[in-house]
């Protein structure tokens, strides 16, 4: 026996002050293991999510997300639409085992030092002046420099990346509509200098990824210039954006939680422990799109095929019935079970490894070299949206 929907809690995500981690969002979640949203269903609890990230039944669809927002052509839909994170079975298959060669263990070691040097020389500008606005003086440079580093672009063009990568991540914003000429832009820039990037990679093979996506092969099978085009694009914005408001939101959480950012500074061994429990406790991607590409019926609940369902890894990896002392923010737990912000199955981020190095190289960099943060002036938030973060973040540090 299903229940129909209109009998769920109603959760209105499309607003303003909307948060995933409020009171309104834990008491839908004692309701029911989902909710209704203005856009389809949200799912809040960890059992039904972790079932869910696995189901073939449920898909990700740029068209089908592009289509809701009113966008039914133009640049930012050719790149959107055929992107890896939304390939499915063979298709995608084949895609992954060819990113997968390039995006070896070696690669994203081999970084370790670039990220670590990065951090420094960025920490080292902020305790000259004992406070900043972190996310222009670090979280935005940061994963910009390392995503660059990683592709291959030259350093002089640093800035130019970041402010694209900037407006392609702006593609998951729920006021996408109002954004969509700033976000073209972007893709069509990005589109034409990464065309010029692979040309010259493929005269020039270097030591960086985009040598080794244009190298990798499977079976006689390599990647085509559009499809090298669209990853370079999209690993750009996943690989920036994602992490630089994960960076946000880490320092905002310290600076409410002064006691355990000493304690990383004592325990510098604790760094990727505390990545894991920063991205459960304020994770930057609070949702996961997905579409029913059938009816599914789940413990009680009738989902429609067609029905837009956002996976709620927020709420989730708050969930009571999994998390002993799950409103608690401890880098010291270790916590049995993981959390879902890289979601899991076929699809589980490719890039894991890369953004977990980089978190815990920064964290460690900069609870060494400076004191406890402290908030000093207004925070403006993103609205609510799968990319979660501090647009703007005044801190201070004391000097130790």
């Amino acid at each position: 026996m299903t229940t129909p929907a209109v009998d769920l809690p109603f959760l209105d995500i499309a607003s303003p002050d909307f948060r995933f981690d409020s009171p309104v969002v834990a008491e839908a979640r004692a309701a029911n293991w989902c909710a209704k949203t203005p856009m389809g269903l949200i799912v809040l609890r960890y059992a039904e999510m972790h079932q869910l990230l696995r189901d073939p039944r449920l898909a990700q669809s740029g068209e089908g997300y592009l289509k809701l927002m009113g966008i039914h052509d133009g640049p930012l839909y050719d790149w959107f639409v055929p992107i890896i994170l939304h390939q499915r079975g063979a298709d995608h298959l084949r895609l992954r085992r060819l990113v997968s060669k390039a995006f070896s263990p070696r690669v994203v070691e081999g970084l370790r030092p670039f990220m670590r040097d990065t951090a420094t020389s960025l920490t080292e500008a902020i305790a000259e002046r004992g406070e900043c606005e972190f996310i222009a003086d670090f979280a935005d440079p940061m994963p910009a420099r390392v995503m660059c580093a990683l592709l291959g672009v030259p350093p002089a063009d640093y800035e130019l990346f970041q402010r694209w990568s900037t407006d392609v991540g702006l593609v998951y914003s729920f006021t996408l509509p109002q954004l969509r000429t700033r976000v073209e832009e972007a893709v069509v820039g990005l589109h034409t200098y990464v065309d010029s990037l692979v040309e010259h990679r493929r005269a020039e093979p270097r030591d960086d990824l985009l040598s080794a996506l244009i190298a990798a092969e499977e079976s006689g099978d390599r990647l085509s210039t559009q499809e090298l085009r669209n990853l370079a694009v999209t690993l750009v914005f996943a690989g920036h954006d994602t992490t630089r408001s994960q960076l946000g939101q880490a320092l905002a959480t310290f600076a409410e939680h002064p006691d355990q950012w000493r304690l990383l500074s004592e325990r510098p061994e604790l760094a990727p422990q505390a990545v894991e429990e920063l991205m459960r406790w304020a994770p930057s991607v609070p949702a996961i799109f997905r579409f029913a590409v059938e009816d599914i019926d789940l413990n009680g609940i009738h989902v429609p095929a067609g029905t837009f369902v956002l996976l709620g890894a927020h709420a989730a990896s708050r969930d009571p019935r999994v998390f002993d002392n799950g409103d608690r923010f401890d880098i010291t737990i270790q916590r049995e079970a993981p959390h879902l912000t890289f979601g899991a199955g076929p699809h589980y981020c490719i890039g894991a490894a890369t953004a977990r190095a980089e978190m815990a190289e920064a964290l460690a960099v900069l609870s060494s070299q400076l004191a406890p943060p402290s908030i000093t002036g207004p925070v403006t938030w993103r609205p609510p949206t799968a990319l979660y973060g501090p647009e703007n973040l005044p801190l201070r540090f004391e000097h130790r």
